[in-house]
This record gives C-alpha cells, sequence and structure tokens, in this order.
C-alpha cells in the first residue's frame, strides 16, 4: 500500500523520520511529504495557500497506480481530507494524528504573522496535555527543525465537495480522547460534529499522548498506523 503521510504546521517530511521505517519494513511504501512553501520567505509564501497544499498531496496520488492510505498530523488532516475529498475513488483510508475531518469551510487555526510568514510560536504556546510528554532534548531538537508556512496555508477555508469523502474509512489516532469522549467534545462544535458523523466508518483509537506521538511515542503510533491500514 502506498502510504502518504503529511506533516502539520512548521514540519517537513522528515518529522516522520521515526515511523516511516517500521512502515517500510511492514512491505508498504511510505512517501514522507513536506508541503510547498515551508521555510520560503514572504514574498513567496504569499502566493501559495491551502489549495496548493492539497494539490500537492492530490499530484502525487494521480503519480501512484494505485489505492493510498492518507495520513495527517494535525493542521496536515485538513489537508488529508481535502485531498481525500478531490480524490475519493483513490483513498482507501485517512487516518488523522490527534486532530479530526475539518467541515467544509474552515481553515486551521489563526497565529501571528511575521514579515509575511507564519513562524513557529514555541512549545509554551501550547495546552500542557500537547506538550507534556515532549522532554528537553526532543523539544530543543525539533524546535530547531521547524521552519515557517505561507499564512494563507493556516486561514484558507478547505474546499470539500460532494459526498464521497463519507464513504472513506476514517482512524482517528487521538492523543487524549477517547471512542467515548471524542464524539461529547466535538459536540460543542456543530460543524465539526456533523462532519464526523457523517462518515459511514470512524475508528477512534487512544494513543494516551500528547499532540505529537511521532515523537514522544513513535513505536506506538506506527504499530497504530498499521492496525489502521490493515
Amino acid at each position: 500500500m502506498d502510504i502518504i503521510l503529511i506533516p502539520g504546521l512548521w514540519l517537513d517530511g522528515s518529522s516522520w523520520e521515526d515511523v516511516a521505517p517500521t512502515l517500510e519494513r511492514a512491505g508498504h511504501h511510505v512517501h514522507a511529504l513536506t508541503l510547498p512553501g515551508l521555510g520560503a520567505d514572504g514574498a513567496a509564501s504569499g502566493t501559495i495557500g491551502m489549495a496548493d497544499w492539497v494539490d500537492a498531496v492530490t499530484n502525487l496520488i494521480d503519480s501512484e497506480g494505485g489505492p493510498v492510505v492518507l495520513v495527517g498530523h494535525s493542521g496536515g488532516g485538513n489537508v488529508a481530507w481535502g485531498a481525500a475529498s478531490a480524490r475519493a475513488d483513490r483513498v482507501a483510508r485517512v487516518v488523522f494524528v490527534d486532530t479530526v475531518p475539518p467541515p467544509p469551510g474552515v481553515g486551521i487555526s489563526e497565529f501571528d504573522v511575521v514579515d509575511g510568514v507564519v513562524p513557529f510560536p514555541g512549545w509554551d504556546a501550547f495546552e500542557d496535555e500537547e506538550v507534556g510528554d515532549l522532554d528537553e532534548a526532543t523539544r530543543r531538537k525539533w524546535a530547531a527543525r521547524t521552519a515557517t508556512v505561507p499564512p494563507r496555508t493556516t486561514t484558507d477555508p478547505i474546499r470539500l465537495e460532494g459526498e464521497d469523502r463519507f464513504r472513506i474509512p476514517v482512524t482517528i489516532l487521538s492523543g487524549t480522547m477517547t471512542a467515548e469522549t471524542l464524539p461529547a467534545a466535538l459536540a460543542q462544535w456543530r460543524p465539526w460534529a456533523d462532519e464526523f458523523a457523517a462518515i459511514e466508518r470512524a475508528d477512534v483509537v487512544h494513543l494516551d499522548s500528547g499532540h505529537w506521538p511521532q515523537f514522544s511515542k513513535p513505536e506506538e503510533l506506527s504499530r497504530a498506523i498499521l492496525d489502521a491500514v490493515g
């Protein structure tokens, strides 16, 4: 199976370096993406939006001969879901890593723009439950390896058309929420709850991790992805 790994904001394809080898040893063909505009200056970043990130994934899907599994971490989940909507006949499953399928017309989030780009805001910008399982060495390593992202990629509304995406099996690998608590949390954000409820088959797996399990629990995350792929 071709597995496309889509990183979250500020990260490149190397953020999957402790996950991809396990998937490959299991016989899968892994593509760990670096999305367009990562680390670009303000002038270049201004031309890049969410549609370009989705296109990077759909272009890769089109270049492969068979079905693919999309794995999206954090904001990469928006990218994965947009690509799944555009190529629903080619996507065998979507795996969301500590994120959920977005409803149409929403962005990832708003972050401070500095000199025309969005820099990594630092670990202190996140809740303790998101970063509490990252030790200091891991934080230093990956903070040094982050890069800026184009502002529009964080705020552009995701384009989702039709209903074919709802027939794609979905697995949510959740850091803190369980199959029981996640729907209750989504109920507070009606459009997200409606999107989730429309999916014909959605499984929720509790990883018992923070927001970056590819750093804190790579083996557990790898096994969970393999279980989802089947």
